[in-house]
């Protein structure tokens, strides 16, 4: 099983999405289980409606029947998230659960208005680094600049005997 923090997509009985979410929340929770599973997202959008000359927003379910869970999936936390009331099954083949991709819960994350899918690194100015992905692929660097509002840090790569400024992503550096 995995063992990385990802989304997963769980399918729910139809009206059941905010009930489920409760109870898996307070199973966490009573379990003791916050460090496998983080959060539980029922992804809604406003709709607005006209009636009677006037405007009125209501929220709306974007995926009816679906949950989101960002969770580490092990054998424990898959059952636990299975075995909740209103849950009947992860969206994926069999017992193995599908993970969205960054992009796709970033999209959904984004249109409700939640922009918090903001990775987070441990690495300070002055740091050295190895970049493990990107144009400068294997390259070590030093860290000038920790953006954590945008997810990006800027660095130093030695190149032709000087040093070259460049912008990289979090995911793209590890500590040496």
């Amino acid at each position: 099983m995995e063992s990385e923090k990802k989304w997963y997509v769980i399918h729910t009985y139809s009206g059941y999405e905010n009930k489920v979410k409760a109870n898996l929340e307070r199973k966490v929770h009573s379990m003791d289980m916050e460090d496998e599973i983080f959060r539980v997202v029922v992804p809604m959008e406003d709709e607005v409606e006209h009636k009677d000359g006037k405007k009125k927003i209501t929220k709306k379910k974007v995926f009816p029947g679906y949950a989101l869970v960002e969770m580490i999936v092990s054998d424990r936390s898959w059952y636990v998230v299975r075995n909740t009331p209103g849950v009947t099954g992860f969206v994926g083949s069999g017992t193995k659960p599908i993970p969205l991709t960054d992009a796709e819960v970033k999209r959904i994350l984004k249109s409700m208005g939640i922009e918090e899918l903001r990775p987070t690194i441990d690495i300070e100015i002055g740091q050295a680094v190895h970049i493990n992905s990107g144009a400068f692929e294997n390259f070590a660097a030093t860290v000038t600049e920790v953006d954590p509002e945008k997810g990006k840090l800027k660095v130093l790569v030695n190149m032709f005997g000087r040093e070259t400024p460049v912008e990289l992503d979090f995911e793209q550096v590890e500590k040496i």
